[in-house]
């Protein structure tokens, strides 16, 4: 129950208080208020009781807003780059948002660290990968990771799925039925199966829950931000087109005569701009993932096979099984692609003898809904000419921008800048958390 004196005179006050248990995914089975118009009391599941009183503290800063926060590939270049950044903003956030994040889990491939009861954050400060070693290190069970969420108490519970594990991708839709926020990265579930895409965002209407993933096109850059306050403010999207893709503008802007394509693919490794597995970039797998995330936001129902690709790998190095650890992959892969050194470099020099630069463009036309990405030779006047070696670019036509497009661009290539982007989309689920405050 809530009690106050001068409820009656202050509007919101009883909406603050439903709407903090419906945002906690708590169910009010009875409302009564009492005649002296000072308090109004619900009923709730007694295994919601918890939960529901946090949320009202945290409605009338009763409390700290706070986010129990898992980190899924916790280990990771990305994951590590997260919780570095969480740590050096902790106390900012504190003073200047009135926002705590207590990070409750961390999970690696293998292993994941729980806190000693529901709720308890981890001492993240600590070493992880020393953590994951340690005795009360278990082996990770999802199930059990989701039971854990589950039974926390706190109404602001959030995901981050920092991996490319498809099968993490499909607890989304029970997460967000138990209403369980998700950040992903990744693009497994923004980029899988639509039945499994649509399930997903079912559950999330449903259950008050929220998906954010602006960090799975572009790193840090407001793609998905700029597409979304487009299309809820009325304007059209008629066509996207840029290059979404960091390894593939590394590399374009790099080689030269002087340096190779399979030199400027291995600086680009060397700088952390590629996914674990290069051939997902120079093979536009991972640039038609983001493609699909783009296309489905605007509503289009397409598909990884929908979209029309150009690979710059035969079959021989796309499908080959390279043998032994990350390093001595990538040698390998490496020493391959000099095989299409003198292919590459001819197509450079085609595209200079005519004052144009190679860029790995895609275009998404809404008005038919093909979508395609493919190694083009662009001339002084396409947004993509001064590209520059870590960038994204997306250039957004629509019927309000009708004499230029509006371009978003900027760096978007390794882990800090798509942690940036992680740490955003925490801090707008934060924000939103506060909103319903009083």
């Amino acid at each position: 129950a809530i009690v106050g004196e001068g409820m009656a005179m202050n509007s919101g006050v009883s909406a603050s208080f439903m709407s903090s248990l419906a945002k906690a995914n708590v169910n009010i089975r009875v409302i009564a208020q009492g005649s002296s118009e000072r308090q109004v009391a619900v009923v709730v599941a007694g295994e919601d009781t918890s939960r529901a009183l946090r949320a009202a503290h945290m409605a009338f800063t009763l409390s700290q807003t706070t986010c129990s926060v898992v980190i899924l590939g916790g280990t990771g270049k990305l994951g590590s780059a997260l919780i570095r950044q969480l740590n050096a903003q902790k106390e900012s956030l504190k003073k200047n948002l009135n926002l705590g994040v207590c990070v409750s889990a961390i999970a690696s491939r293998k292993k994941m660290i729980m806190g000693e009861s529901s709720g308890l954050c981890l001492s993240t400060s600590a070493d992880v990968d020393e953590m994951l070693r340690g005795e009360k290190a278990k082996d990770l069970d999802m199930d059990a990771l989701t039971a854990m969420l589950e039974a926390d108490v706190n109404p602001h519970r959030v995901v981050v799925d920092c991996t490319n594990d498809d099968g993490i991708a499909g607890f989304y839709e029970r997460w967000m039925s138990s209403g369980i926020n998700v950040i992903s990265p990744g693009r497994r579930a923004g980029a899988g199966p639509l039945s499994r895409y649509d399930a997903i965002r079912e559950a999330q209407r449903a259950n008050s829950a929220e998906w954010q993933y602006e960090s799975s096109v572009g790193a840090a850059l407001p793609i998905l931000t700029t597409l979304r306050d487009l299309l809820q403010t009325g304007d059209e999207v008629q066509r996207l087109r840029g290059c979404v893709s960091g390894t593939m503008a590394y590399v374009f802007r790099t080689m030269d005569e002087n340096t190779p394509f399979s030199e400027a693919v291995r600086q680009a490794m060397e700088k952390d701009f590629t996914e674990n597995d290069v051939r997902e970039d120079l093979s536009g797998y991972d640039a038609t993932r983001k493609i699909v995330v783009l296309a489905r936001e605007l509503g289009l129902n397409v598909s990884m096979e929908d979209v029309e690709v150009e690979s710059l790998l035969p079959d021989d190095i796309r499908n080959k099984e390279y043998e032994g650890d990350t390093e001595a992959m990538r040698a390998a892969v490496i020493e391959d692609l000099k095989a299409l050194d003198g292919p590459m470099l001819e197509r450079w020099r085609e595209a200079r003898r005519d004052d144009r630069e190679l860029r790995y463009k895609f275009v998404i036309d809404v008005a038919t809904g093909k979508c395609s990405c493919k190694l083009s030779a662009v001339d002084s006047k396409d947004t993509l000419y001064r590209l520059r070696n870590n960038e994204n670019l997306v250039a957004f036509e629509t019927t309000r921008y009708t004499t230029s497009p509006l371009i978003v661009k900027g760096a978007a290539a390794g882990p800090e800048l798509a942690a940036a982007g992680i740490f955003a989309d925490l801090l707008r689920l934060g924000r939103a958390f506060s909103t319903s405050q009083t």
